[in-house]
């Protein structure tokens, strides 16, 4: 059953299962280690990280293994926020900080510099796979990487940005069914009109493009790894069902939250970053939807709340937290990550006998 195709012998792993670069402090080393030793391939969630915090994070999971892994990073995105939207949204978020003895935060103006300091850690610290969520890089970037061997993956969330991502020229890009948890990768049309379900967006993807798909949205156990290959997507990425692993830095009202939800639990909403991304429905989802479509865009609603979901970890206000997850959350468990892999492998040879 696993005979190594395209994408398994570029990347150098034994099995068609990545873990999802999920930004946020989920990706420890000693997860992305743990799937990466397991045959797997490891990521590290980047988008936030500061560049030094970021370099000792790469160099921990090299201590810890010698297989190849990834970092995923954000394409930057500068929206014009004015001064009076600003102080509108920290008018609906004050009862929030009044409760958690929050300041209001001062929030920077976005720029592309953290990206491309990101970069330059990747280039230094050699790391075999980089891949990129929110958009494609420029062609001059492609071509940068790519001259240091590094293996590029993109992301997308319909056929015409798959083969976006094709034409920029990605050697294989993830595909992101609407089931996903989290912030999806849209980038070309209205976050709307790309809510394509895995199993209609894989097979359409595999029959409009050359390069390696990878699939991703809902997938949790064997049963969906089977489905995803065989719908034509040759690995799968996996998101929300390493946040319960027992390497997982995922906050533990998270944790929980994950493993105690049904299907129907988890829904869109861009209360917290200004990005559209599925959560389990809190109090702070519902408090803030009367404002969502005024909020401001991502990142700068992202930085209005990140202090907000910090504290209300702290004084384990889960109600107030960003519990993102996907709609396979009732198949989660509380493993390690090598159990959750070998799992996998064992289940698909199980399934194919």
């Amino acid at each position: 059953m696993w005979n190594k195709n395209e994408l398994t012998q570029k990347l150098g792993i034994a099995y068609p299962i990545i873990q999802a670069g999920m930004a946020g402090g989920v990706t420890t080393p000693e997860l992305i280690a743990a799937v990466s030793n397991a045959g797997g391939l490891g990521n590290l969630g980047a988008g936030y990280m500061q560049p030094e915090q970021m370099k000792q994070t790469i160099q921990k999971v090299k201590a810890l293994t010698d297989q190849p892994f990834g970092v995923n990073v954000f394409i930057p995105e500068i929206p014009e926020v004015s001064e009076v939207d600003l102080e509108k949204v920290n008018e609906w978020l004050r009862p929030f900080r009044e409760e958690l003895k929050l300041k209001e935060p001062a929030v920077g103006k976005p720029s592309t510099a953290l990206f491309e300091q990101q970069l330059e850690i990747i280039i230094e610290e050699q790391v075999p796979v980089c891949s990129f969520t929110f958009g494609v890089p420029s062609k001059a970037i492609i071509q940068q990487l790519k001259r240091e061997n590094i293996t590029l993956v993109g992301t997308a969330t319909t056929v015409n940005e798959a083969m976006i991502n094709e034409e920029i020229g990605v050697d294989m890009v993830v595909v992101q069914g609407s089931e996903a948890g989290g912030h999806r990768g849209t980038f070309s049309i209205p976050f709307g009109e790309a809510m394509v379900g895995t199993m209609a967006l894989v097979p359409q993807t595999v029959d409009h493009i050359g390069i390696p798909v990878i699939a991703a949205g809902g997938i949790m156990d064997g049963r969906g790894v089977l489905a995803a290959l065989t719908l034509g997507a040759q690995a799968v990425q996996m998101g929300t069902a390493f946040v319960t692993s027992l390497e997982s830095g995922a906050k533990k009202q998270h944790i929980e939250s994950i493993l105690n939800s049904t299907e129907d639990q988890p829904q869109i909403t861009s209360v917290f970053s200004g990005k559209p991304a599925r959560g389990i429905q809190n109090e702070f989802m519902t408090k803030m939807a009367p404002y969502e479509k005024e909020l401001p865009s991502y990142p700068v609603q992202n930085a209005l709340t990140k202090e907000i979901r910090t504290e209300a970890a702290k004084q384990d206000r889960p109600e107030w937290l960003s519990l993102w997850s996907g709609q396979g959350s009732r198949l989660s468990k509380r493993l390690s990550a090598r159990e959750l892999v070998v799992g996998i492998v064992s289940q698909v040879n199980q399934l194919v006998r």
